[in-house]
C-alpha cells in the first residue's frame, strides 16, 4: 500500500514524560515491539474516491454525459451485510441529495429512497433483506404552548424490508415508529442501533428526563416495539456491536450523569448480554484507563467486530476511544485507547497468537503501551473503528480536536491500520491524491465488510474504497428484493396526529360536476377544518414517588373509565403486583408495597378502557398520545439496593 500523505508521528518528548507510572489493569495486553509479526499482506489494496453521480432529476431522460459528483450531505451511517450489499443513510445536500438512503450492490451506488433520511441517524442490518434506520421525523405536530417547535433529529424509526407474507417482494418501509413531541414517552435523540436477529433489535440514545432514571431504549421482538429503560444507570449509549451471540453497548460519560455522581466504584464503559430476556451487564476488566485518568476524560468507545464463520475462535470485538473535548479539570490527560475482547492473544513473549479458552479484553493501544495512544496520536481523537476481517488489525479514522468541534471542508481524512500486536502502520491521510477532488473533509466513519475491502465517509459527505487494483471481483447482487424503483413512501405513525399535505389538491376542473352554490357548509373551509382529530391517550400526567421507603405511589389522570393494574417485575419474574381495579375517569392514583429483598427492575402499568375515549383537535396546544411505559422515580435510584436489568 502506497504511504504517500504519511504523517509524522510526535511522541519522543510525550514518551519519555508518560511512560513511567503506569499500572497494569488487565494481564496479556499486546505492545509493539521486537519478535511481533506484521501486518497480513495487504494485497496491494489503495485508498480512492468512489463517489457516486446524484440522483438525475428526471430518471427517465438518457444523459449523454456522466454528472459531476457532489457530496451526499452528511452521511450518518454505513453499513454492509455482505461485501456487495450495503447501505448509507444521509441528510442529503440541498435540492440535488434529497435526505434518504443509499444502497449498494458490488459495483455502484443508487439512490434507495427519499424518505428516512436523519440528521445523523443509524442503520442497523437485521437480516439478508431487512434493515433499520435511526431517521428524523416529520414536521406536522403541533408546537408547544410556549412556541417551541417539535423536536426531530434522530428520535424515529423506519423498516425496511419486504412485505409481510411476500418474502420474494420488493423493499419497501414497512413500518414507521414515532411517539409525540412533549410527552413523558416521547423518543429522545437516539445514537445507536444493534440486532442479534430479525426478531430482537435494540435501539438507544439519551439519558431519561428527570424525575425518572435511566437510559432511553427501545426494543423490538418480531412483532412490536416495546419502550425498555435500562436502570438505573443514566449514561447515554453510543454505539452497539454484536459478538458471539451477544450485543454490547458502549456508554459516553459525562460529569452532569446522575449515576456516576452516585457511584462510588470505576464505571464501565462497555456492556453486553446474550439475549433480550437476560438484559445487558457491565463488562468487566476492559483496560481502558491510565493512572489519574478520570472515567469522563475518555469518550465512547467506537465499536467494530471481526467474526470469521468459518473460524470463530479467531474473530474479536475492538473498541476505540479518544479523549472528550474539553478534558476535565484535575485528570490525568486521556489519549487514543484501543481494546480488543477476542480468544486469540498475541503475546509478546513468545512473538506469536495464542488461543485462550475464553475471549479476554486486551489493550492494544492506550496509556500501558509504548509509546501510548497519546504520544502517538497527541491531538486527535476517534471517529471510528473498523476491524478488518481476517488479518487480525483494524482501521482507525481520527479526526484533530479542533476540526472535530468545528469541521472544516479542507481537512483531510486521516487513518491508521493497527494490528492485534499493537504495531501501527498506514498512517495515511486521504485522499493521497490532489486530483481530481482533493481534501473533502475529516473521516467520519468506516467499515470493512472484507480483506481489503473497506469503506470510509468523510464528515463532507464523500465516500472512499479501499480495493486493490483493478476490475472488481465482486458479483454484483442481483437479488429482487433490491431491484425495485425508489422508494418514496414512508407509512403514517400510528401513535401521531395526522396532518393534512402541504400539497393543494389535485385540480379537477375538467370533471362534470355541479358546483355548490355559495354558503353551503358542506364545502367551505373552517379553520378547525385545518387541523386533525386524535383521540386523547387513557394515561396522561403519570408521576410516582416512594412514601416510607418501600412503598410506590403512582399517579395519573384517565380519560375514560378504566381497569387498572400495576406490575413490578424483577427481571421476567413478578414480586409485587396490585389487584385490578376499575376506576373512574380523573386524577387517581395507586400505591403498592415493594420488598427490599426482591427489588424490581420493571414497572408495568396494565390498563383497558371501558369507555370510548373522547377526542380532540390537534388546534389545543399539547394535544398528543402517550403511552403506558414507566420509569422509577428518582428515589428507587437512590435508595442503593443495586437495581439492574
Amino acid at each position: 500500500m502506497s504511504l504517500l500523505g504519511t504523517r509524522p508521528a510526535l511522541f519522543a518528548m510525550l514518551a519519555c514524560s508518560l511512560g513511567a507510572g503506569f499500572f497494569l489493569l488487565s494481564a496479556g495486553f499486546a505492545t509493539p515491539g521486537a519478535g511481533a509479526e506484521p501486518l497480513s499482506d495487504d494485497g496491494g489494496a489503495e485508498w480512492r474516491v468512489e463517489q457516486p453521480e446524484p440522483p438525475k432529476l428526471h430518471p427517465e431522460e438518457e444523459l449523454e454525459t456522466k454528472l459531476t459528483p457532489i457530496g451526499l450531505g452528511r452521511i450518518g451511517d454505513i453499513e454492509f451485510f455482505s461485501p456487495n450489499r450495503g447501505a448509507l443513510i444521509t441528510s442529503g445536500n440541498g435540492s440535488t441529495i434529497p435526505p434518504g438512503v443509499w444502497f449498494y450492490n458490488g459495483e455502484s451506488w443508487r439512490e434507495l429512497a427519499t424518505v428516512c433520511g436523519a440528521s445523523d441517524g443509524r442503520i442497523v442490518w437485521a437480516g439478508p433483506n431487512e434493515f433499520w434506520t435511526i431517521s428524523d421525523g416529520r414536521p406536522g405536530q403541533a408546537a408547544e404552548a410556549l412556541g417551541r417547535q417539535p423536536p426531530l433529529e434522530d428520535n424515529t424509526l423506519c423498516h425496511f424490508a419486504p412485505p409481510p407474507g411476500e418474502p420474494e417482494g420488493k423493499l419497501e418501509v414497512v413500518a414507521s415508529y414515532a411517539q409525540p413531541a412533549f410527552q413523558s414517552n416521547s423518543y429522545p435523540v437516539m445514537h445507536a442501533a444493534g440486532c442479534l436477529s430479525e426478531s430482537d433489535c435494540w435501539f438507544a440514545g439519551e439519558p431519561l428526563p428527570a424525575p425518572q432514571i435511566g437510559v432511553f431504549e427501545l426494543h423490538w421482538n418480531g412483532s412490536t416495539i416495546s419502550t425498555e429503560p435500562y436502570l438505573p444507570e443514566g449514561h447515554a449509549v453510543y454505539d452497539m456491536s454484536t459478538f458471539e451471540g451477544s450485543l454490547y453497548q458502549s456508554l459516553r460519560l459525562t460529569t452532569a450523569d446522575r449515576a456516576l455522581k452516585r457511584s462510588l466504584e470505576l464505571p464501565a464503559l462497555l456492556r453486553g448480554g446474550e439475549s433480550s430476556s437476560s438484559g445487558f451487564e457491565p463488562a468487566l476488566d476492559v483496560p481502558l484507563y491510565g493512572p489519574g485518568e478520570f472515567p469522563y476524560a475518555l469518550d465512547y468507545p467506537h465499536l467494530s467486530t471481526d467474526e470469521d464463520p468459518v473460524s470463530p475462535e479467531e474473530g474479536a470485538l475492538w473498541g476505540a476511544a479518544g479523549p472528550q473535548i474539553p478534558a476535565p479539570e484535575k485528570s490525568a490527560p486521556a489519549g487514543v485507547t484501543v481494546v480488543r475482547y477476542s480468544k486469540l492473544r498475541y503475546s509478546k513473549e513468545a512473538g506469536a497468537y495464542i488461543k485462550e479458552s475464553a475471549p479476554t479484553w486486551s489493550q492494544v493501544l492506550g496509556p500501558e503501551t509504548e509509546p501510548s495512544g497519546l504520544a502517538r496520536f497527541p491531538e486527535d481523537v476517534v471517529s471510528s473503528i473498523a476491524a478488518e476481517p481476517g488479518t487480525n488489525s483494524a482501521w482507525l479514522a481520527l479526526d484533530s480536536e479542533g476540526d472535530s468541534q468545528i469541521p472544516q471542508p479542507t481537512a483531510r481524512a486521516l487513518v491508521a491500520r493497527v494490528s492485534a500486536d499493537g504495531t501501527i502502520s498506514d498512517e495515511l491521510q486521504l485522499p493521497v491524491s490532489e486530483e481530481p477532488y482533493g481534501p473533502k473533509g475529516a473521516a467520519e466513519k468506516i467499515v470493512c465488510p472484507a480483506a481489503h475491502d473497506c469503506w470510509m465517509i468523510t464528515n463532507q459527505g464523500w465516500l472512499l474504497h479501499l480495493s486493490p487494483p483493478g476490475e472488481r471481483q465482486l458479483e454484483p447482487d442481483e437479488d429482487p428484493v433490491f431491484s425495485g424503483g425508489l422508494i418514496t413512501v414512508r407509512p403514517r405513525d400510528e401513535s401521531l396526529p395526522q396532518v393534512p399535505p402541504d400539497a393543494p389538491p389535485a385540480d379537477d376542473s375538467g370533471l362534470e360536476e355541479s358546483t355548490p352554490p355559495p354558503g353551503n357548509p358542506a364545502v367551505e373551509t373552517s379553520a378547525e377544518s385545518r387541523f386533525a382529530t386524535v383521540t386523547v391517550p387513557l394515561l396522561s400526567d403519570l408521576h410516582s414517588r416512594l412514601v416510607d421507603g418501600t412503598t410506590l405511589e403512582l399517579s395519573f389522570h384517565l380519560a375514560a373509565r378504566a381497569s387498572v393494574r400495576l406490575l413490578a417485575k424483577r427481571r421476567r419474574s413478578l414480586v409485587a403486583s396490585t389487584p385490578t381495579r376499575t376506576l373512574q375517569a380523573g386524577n387517581r392514583s395507586l400505591r403498592l408495597r415493594l420488598d427490599r429483598r426482591h427489588w424490581p427492575t420493571k414497572l408495568e402499568l396494565k390498563t383497558h378502557a371501558l369507555a370510548p375515549l373522547p377526542t380532540r383537535s390537534t388546534r389545543e396546544a399539547g394535544t398528543n398520545s402517550v403511552s403506558t411505559s414507566l420509569a422509577f422515580p428518582n428515589a428507587l435510584g437512590s435508595l442503593g439496593l443495586g437495581l439492574s436489568r
